[in-house]
Parts: structure tokens; sequence; C-alpha cells
């Protein structure tokens, strides 16, 4: 990046702080993100050349925070590392660069682990080592993704969303790089143009990404329509387009990289491309071979550097719920199981290879490693760089905060909870199906939620109810059990308007907040389409929502609001062509929204990652008039269902004071989908599955 820009976007994020400071007084937003409080990803270690077993296994990374996506430098890393040098031991035992997320923010970091003597590697665990040194590389630019990083020389190469795209739907992922000992960063992807999972060749001269190009992200949640992109690492000049269909590049020699697609057969499987060595590059002059068979899902490929005997892959099998890293020998075409012969019921996620080709490496959810837990958190600190606005993750879904803002409520699927704001005195106050939460303004210790299932058609039996959290006492304030969810009260506490599909469609709804609708209903809005997830202000005047009326059916939303007469309907916020803006919540002055939604696009590709339904969720603000459109989060997770709290909430990690289970998440759903042999060429599948993997050494 120029100084010039760097200049300009430190002057607009100045500018832009004043001005949010300015209009909103001390506040904090709470969210919440599908599974990020349960992953406690740490970087582990198996050496190739010996059997797996748990014995061998080194884990790396320290067990602070999430610590992921690593990668092995060279044995040249850094000539000058009087910077980086142990002051007891002149050549680390192990080395590596990786992404962690700490004190709020997204940085990739150093790594040199220290122990007694080389052959203590293979009896020791991370957490015994005798010495570390840890470097972050880059500094703190705010609030931005940080992913996939390379080494070459002593230039980082990695991916950032710190430059916003400001097109609506429109990623900011983008590959820089990053000179470490002068700190000067520039920009190798194209303007208007998004990059991921880049991989720099052996000798450092091409880096090659998944991209989109200039035709953009359509929505995609599952495999990205991603082409693999070359260009030249010192500038991001000489771009060329080599592979259509294919993300996660990784180079073995100058002119072959492995990459991964769901091919026709719809089995996830590792392909190679060859490179003309002489010539024009295009995708007419690559020649595309697939290596991993059929009969297992098998991505996120890994190689070193002239290795062309075997390559590391993660693979999803039929005969197992979880991911695993695995070897597969080129020249047998045969795989080797690792990590499940260790970790047989944990997921492992996106193996790379040392130099040498003697180590593989990967990240996993530490849990209780070597009998030492890993405190779950119950808010989580998120960077904020607006003064006098915390932004804090939550462990629960659906949060609301009681008025005196001494109590949360959430929900869990199934069951409805609440909390101290310090995590103490957890209660379920509801078992059963439930979703969305919100408090009483007046009545003291009252709750409202929609009792019933998630996601269901206008017809499915949800109802709203009140819940008096102190005496345990439940009542039933709709009769229909058409769809009654979202329940936001009034300030005065008198009414509620929910929505509710009684008419066969969804819409906006008002009752009395006590009696619900035994006393009668007034309707809100009417329309063939679908009008939900409302939010009252605090002043009274207006009720926000989402609707798809542009659409209906369609699965776009876009952010409305209208006073509680039916007057004044207007937009507010649309993501886009085909996009969603959800559950918007009033600022405690009643100017602003928080909501989530996907105008930032996607950030990585999403089988990189444990399961997120939408990837793309990030947390947002707008103000009433559709302007000052703000991102507050940025990752490849799925934030939502954010709340603005009228206290500024202290902007450090708070952890649960019981012991809570961690670990507890899904592996991308659509990895459970396994074809059918017989089915779209399955019959040539047949043979390689009954090819067992190689356990041996």
């Amino acid at each position: 990046m120029k100084p010039n820009s760097i200049l300009y976007l430190l002057l607009h994020l100045l500018v832009l702080s004043f001005s949010l400071a300015a209009k909103h007084g001390p506040s904090s937003i709470v969210f919440t993100t599908n599974g990020r409080l349960d992953y406690y990803f740490d970087i582990f270690t198996l050496p190739i050349g010996h059997p797996s077993h748990p014995t061998t296994e080194t884990r790396i990374t320290d067990g602070q925070s999430v610590n992921f996506n690593g990668h092995f430098p060279s044995s040249t890393f850094f000539p000058n590392q009087t910077r980086i040098r142990s002051p007891t031991r002149p050549d680390p035992s192990l080395q590596i660069i990786y992404v962690t997320e700490r004190d709020g923010f997204s940085n990739i970091y150093y790594d040199a682990v220290y122990f007694d003597s080389p052959s203590s590697i293979r009896k020791r665990s991370a957490l015994e080592v005798v010495d570390r040194v840890q470097v972050p590389l880059l500094g703190l630019d705010g609030v931005s993704m940080k992913d996939k990083p390379s080494l070459t020389g002593e230039y980082l190469v990695y991916v950032s969303t710190h430059e916003d795209s400001g097109v609506p739907r429109t990623s900011s992922a983008a590959v820089y790089s990053t000179e470490l000992n002068s700190g000067l960063t520039r920009r190798l992807t194209p303007y208007g143009v998004a990059d991921f999972s880049p991989a720099v060749s052996p000798s450092g001269v091409w880096t090659a990404a998944a991209s989109y190009g200039p035709k953009g992200w359509d929505g995609e949640v599952e495999e990205l329509s991603t082409d693999i992109y070359v260009f030249l690492t010192r500038d991001g000049t000489r771009r060329v387009k080599v592979v259509e269909h294919g993300g996660w590049p990784s180079w073995v020699d100058e002119s072959t990289i492995y990459f991964h697609r769901r091919g026709e057969d719809q089995w996830w499987s590792i392909y190679r491309a060859i490179l003309p060595r002489g010539g024009p590059i295009s995708t007419e002059s690559v020649v595309v071979e697939r290596v991993t068979p059929p009969g297992l899902h098998a991505f996120t490929p890994a190689t070193s550097p002239g290795n062309h005997d075997f390559i590391a892959v993660a693979t999803r099998r039929p005969t197992t719920s979880f991911r695993h890293v695995e070897l597969f020998d080129l020249v047998k075409g045969e795989f080797r199981e690792l990590t499940r012969l260790v970790a047989p019921r944990t997921h492992h996620y996106n193996p790379f290879i040392s130099p040498d080709s003697s180590r593989v490496g990967y990240h996993k959810c530490r849990g209780n490693a070597n009998g030492k837990k890993s405190p779950k958190l119950f808010l989580q600190n998120i960077h904020s760089s607006i003064p006098n606005l915390s932004v804090l993750r939550i462990d629960g879904t659906f949060p609301s905060f009681s008025p005196a803002g001494d109590r949360i409520a959430f929900a869990n699927l199934p069951g409805i909870y609440v909390v101290n704001r310090d995590g103490s005195n957890r209660r379920k106050v509801y078992p059963g199906k439930a979703f969305s939460t919100a408090w009483d303004p007046v009545r003291k210790g009252v709750i409202y939620t929609g009792a019933g299932p998630e996601f269901a058609p206008e017809s499915a039996e949800v109802d709203i109810i009140s819940i008096d959290v102190d005496r345990i006492a439940v009542k039933k304030l709709t009769t229909n059990g058409k769809n009654n969810a979202f329940p936001s009260p009034s300030p005065d506490g008198k009414r509620i308007v929910f929505r509710s599909g009684r008419s066969g469609h969804k819409n906006l709804y008002i009752m009395d907040a006590e009696e619900g609708e035994r006393l009668g209903l007034q309707r809100l809005t009417e329309g063939p389409w679908t009008d939900t997830m409302c939010n009252w202000s605090p002043d009274g005047d207006w009720i926000a929502f989402a609707s798809d009326r542009e659409n209906p059916g369609s699965g776009s939303f876009e952010l409305y609001v209208i006073h509680p007469n039916g007057t004044g309907l207007r937009k507010v916020m649309q993501s886009g062509s085909g996009g969603r803006t959800n559950h918007p919540w009033f600022s405690p002055d009643g100017k602003s929204l928080v909501f989530t939604s996907d105008y930032g696009g996607i950030s990585a590709e999403p089988i990189s990652n444990p399961h997120h339904y939408q990837p793309y969720g990030e947390i947002f603000t707008v103000k009433l008039d559709g302007s000052d459109v703000t991102r507050l989060t940025q990752n490849s997770f799925e934030d939502g269902t954010p709340v603005w709290v009228p206290s500024f909430i202290r902007p450090s990690d708070v952890e649960w004071p019981i012991d809570r289970p961690s670990c507890s998440f899904d592996d991308l759903h659509c990895l459970s989908d396994f074809p059918r042999h017989g089915q779209n060429g399955g019959v040539g599948a047949v043979p390689w599955l009954l090819s067992k993997p190689q356990c041996g050494a």
C-alpha cells in the first residue's frame, strides 16, 4: 500500500471514530458467533517418518485464545534474527507462522519453540517446552481479519480485510505482502477483486490464490465458485487465470499446483494443475488432472518444495463423522492415515508440511491438553475502534439485557437461560425449544420469547410466551400457534410487536403485553411476503424489522422501519442484489440500528472452517436514514443476533465461573453428504473405496 493511502485510511478511521463517538453515548454491542467460543484451536504437528501415536504429537502454539492456519517457514527465515533469537539457544527446535486472535485483534505471529534436545520433540508436548520466543509480525490496523500466511525471504504474504471494498456484498479479502524489516505493505490483489487462500511458489516468484476475479461472489456458503489465479509476488502484476473452478492452491514446484474442487461426481477431490514451462499461460494451456479418487472427500491440500512423492490432505470418510489429516502417496495412489490414530474423535484442519517434508502440521481443538483445562469464555472482547462503544461476543444466541443491565437472557437451542452479567448464577428458565429473548422494560424479571422450532413455515406451532424468571412462571400470549415469534415490547411495557404466520404469510402484529391476543390484535403490516425480526425503538416512535417484500421467498432481506400506527414505512438498509440484512436492534438513543448482514461478502473458503450456516454474517451499524454504514466485526464465521446495550461493558474477556463443555462444534455439514456409488460415475469409485488406508510408517 502506498504511504499516502495508509495516511488516508488512518485519517478516515479517525474521523469515523470521532463521528460515531459523538452520536452515541457509552454503550455496548453484544452478539453471538455460531460455535466460535467452542473452538480453542492450537497448532499441532506429527513427524511423517514415524508411526502416528499420541506420544509423537507435539503441540506447537501456546494455548492462548485460538491459533490456526499455520505455516512452517524455511530455515532461511529472517537472515537477521537478532530480534527473535532466544537468549539461551541459537536455533529453535520448531518454528511456525500462524493466525491468532488475541485481545480482540486478528494477527499473524511467529513462534520459535525450544526443547532440551531434538529427540525430546517426540516425547514432549509443547506444554513442556523449556523456552519460547513469540513475535507478532504485523501492526494492528483496527478491525480486520488475517488469514493464510506464507513467508518468502523476509516477505510475509497473507490475506487481510483491512481495506473496505465499498461495494455491497463484495468481500474485502485481498492478498498483501509485508516486508518484515521495514513494515512496508503492498496490495497484490487488484481493487474490486477478492482473493482467498494464497500460496507462494518455492522460489517466491509467484503467488497463487483462489479468486472470483471480476465476476464476484454469488452467495455460495459451501463450495465457492472460485478460480485459481497466479501473479508475481513482488507486485501482483502478470496476473492470469490458470484453472477454472478450484480453491486452496499449493505449489510443489514452479509449474505444478495442487488444489481442491468438488467434482461432477460430487466428491471433494484434489487436482493437479501443470503449467507450461514456456509460452503463454492460460486455462487452455494448463493441464489439469484429478489426483485423489472418489469414495471419500479430500480437500485443503498441502505440499512441500520438490516433493513429488506425497501430499497431505484433510479428509472426510463415509466411515467417520470427523475430519482427519492423511497423506496421499502420489506414486502408489494410496492414503496413509495420520490424525485418526492419535485423536479419532477430534476434527483436524488445514494441514501444512515442513520444507524438508519431515513434519505435517494442522490445527485442532486442544481440549484439556495434558490435563489442563482451557477456561470457557462467557464474553469475549472484540476490538472496537469506536470510543465509548465496547463490542463483545457471548456464549449464547439471541442475547438481551435486563433493564438494570445486571442480567442477560439468551437461548441455547433448546432452552432459555438467564445469567448474571459476570456469568454467575446461570439458570434454565424454560426447557423447551425457543428462540429470541426480550426483557419487559417495566415488569421486573419478565422476558418474552417465541416457543417452538426455529426456521419453521408459517403454519408451524410457535407461540409468544412470557416468563417470570424469578418465579419461573410461564404465560402463553398467543393462542393460534401460527408461527408467532420475535416479540419486542414497547418502552412503556404495555404492548408487544411480533411476527405471525396466521394469515398464511409472516407479517407484523401488535398485542397487549400482559394479556396477549385475548384483548385483540393490531395488524401492523400486510402482504404476501415475510416481515420478521422486529424491534421497538427506545423512544417508542419506530419499529424496525427485516423483510423480503421486494422479492418474496428469495431469501433476500432488507431493513425497514415503520411507526407503531402503521405509517411512515421506509427502507433503511439494502444489502445489495440478493443480499441479507437481518436482526435489527435499536441503539439506546434510537437513532441507529445494529444488524447482521452479508454486506461484506465472504472472507475465506468455508471448507477451511467448522460449520457455519451463513459464513458471511458480520455485525454492522447504520443510521436510520441509511447513512454511516459501519462494519464492527471481520472474520470468516457467522456473527448474528446482536443487541445494543445502554451501558458500557468493560472490554475484556469474562470466563464462565462454572465448568462448561468446550470443543462441541459441528464440522461443515455438506461434508456429511456422500454420493451414492453407481451414481454420477460412482461405479468407478468402488475400487478406490476398497483401497484401505495405509497406517504404517
